[in-house]
């Protein structure tokens, strides 16, 4: 009987809490999200961690209701290239006579095999990223100390690196992965290399861009070359970015997709969500949408988070605002809306707040016991014209 007051008492403040702050009524959760998104979007969550100790796949409860609530997941960390390249094994390799680098799939495997087991679907991220790639995989015998390689030896290395990865998800895992971010965050303005049309960058702070360094600006239009040669012919292909709302890089993304378009390599933009209650303004948000628009290309907004500086009512309740206001925009922004924009995925880059205790993230959905917060009901109430 204790228990069941106890249950009874978070479920009346939820309630109470819900009424307190505009959410809508009891009934604004009688349908998860991507049931309410299904005419417009897939809706699409991340599963956290940074080892295979602390990742959320461990977590049952975290991954019940994200199969319960989401119809597309990203890993957020342990698919990029620093986790699956083997430097021993490419030492092996590169000792009998071949660039070719080694992989490790210990990182995605068991998430890739949850996916397949309970019918959930998955945007690889991602295939070409300056950060999370080590340095030995750019330079002479994948040794730490080596001079970068050079062009022709570099392109030899991320093919193989490509058509390794792919081959191993659509063989063991078909139909898991739908798109990739082939390539990530490859626009910055204020370390742009000057001949380049859409702004490449060359530099990671103020150290090299060693994409950059072996390849140059050639190495975004040769990754996804790579990719259209060995992904499935339903897989789609994207490049992801974050402050694509910015009018320098939203203009300089719009140059480079064009051109990719223009080659049949692109199938959509990734655009990374990291914005707060106060920024960006929705009409940056809105202009950058039109923009991108016009290519004819599908969008995806890759990895929304609105975080809060303060844990509070009043700020929980500004979240809320700030969901709201945006997902109303993406569900006006669609073709299936009206609007002019193709978006086929939206996408938290989280469940829950503090998933574990080292987790400062505040940004999510539901709140660290698995609860729907403001925001969850103003996502809700968005996608039902409320």
């Amino acid at each position: 009987m204790k228990k069941r007051g106890i249950f009874s008492k978070i479920a009346a403040l939820s309630l109470a809490l819900c009424v307190l702050t505009g959410c809508g009524s009891a009934k604004a959760n009688t349908k998860v999200l991507k049931d309410l998104s299904k005419d417009y979007f897939t809706f699409g969550v991340g599963i956290n961690g940074s080892t295979l100790e602390n990742q959320t796949l461990n977590i049952p409860q975290y991954m019940e209701l994200a199969k319960k609530e989401f119809n597309s997941c990203t890993m957020t960390n342990l698919m990029k290239s620093g986790y699956i390249l083997d430097q021993f094994g490419s030492q092996e390799n590169y000792k009998n006579g071949s660039e070719e680098p080694a992989l490790n799939f210990m990182s995605i495997d068991p998430t890739l095999e949850w996916c397949k087991e309970n019918g959930m679907r998955m945007r690889g991220h991602t295939l070409v990223w300056h950060t999370q790639a080590p340095e030995w995989f750019f330079r002479e015998g994948y040794t730490d100390e080596g001079e970068y390689v050079d062009k022709e030896t570099m392109l030899v290395r991320v093919e193989s690196y490509i058509k390794q990865l792919l081959t191993h998800v659509q063989t063991e895992y078909p139909g898991v992965i739908y798109c990739w971010d082939v390539v990530n965050e490859a626009v910055d303005p204020e370390s742009a290399d000057p001949d380049s049309d859409f702004k490449c960058r060359t530099k990671i702070g103020d150290a090299p861009n060693p994409w950059y360094e072996t390849i140059g600006p050639d190495y975004v239009e040769m990754a996804f070359t790579y990719a259209r040669k060995y992904a499935d012919s339903d897989v789609k292909l994207f490049y992801n970015d974050y402050n694509t709302y910015q009018a320098p890089k939203t203009t300089a993304i719009y140059n480079l997709c064009e051109s990719l378009k223009e080659k049949g390599l692109i199938d959509g933009i990734g655009m990374q969500g990291y914005w707060g209650i106060d920024y960006p303004p929705m009409t940056d948000i809105k202009r950058a949408i039109e923009k991108f628009s016009e290519l004819g290309l599908e969008i995806h907004i890759t990895e929304l988070s609105v975080g809060v500086d303060e844990e509070s009512e009043e700020m929980f309740k500004k979240q809320a605002d700030k969901y709201g206001e945006i997902f109303s925009l993406l569900c006006e922004m669609d073709t299936q809306g009206g609007g002019p924009a193709n978006i086929t995925n939206v996408t938290v880059f989280g469940l829950v707040d503090h998933y574990r205790p080292e987790d400062g993230t505040n940004s999510r959905l539901f709140d660290k016991d698995y609860l729907p917060k403001p925001a969850y009901y103003a996502v809700a109430n968005a996608l039902k014209g409320k």
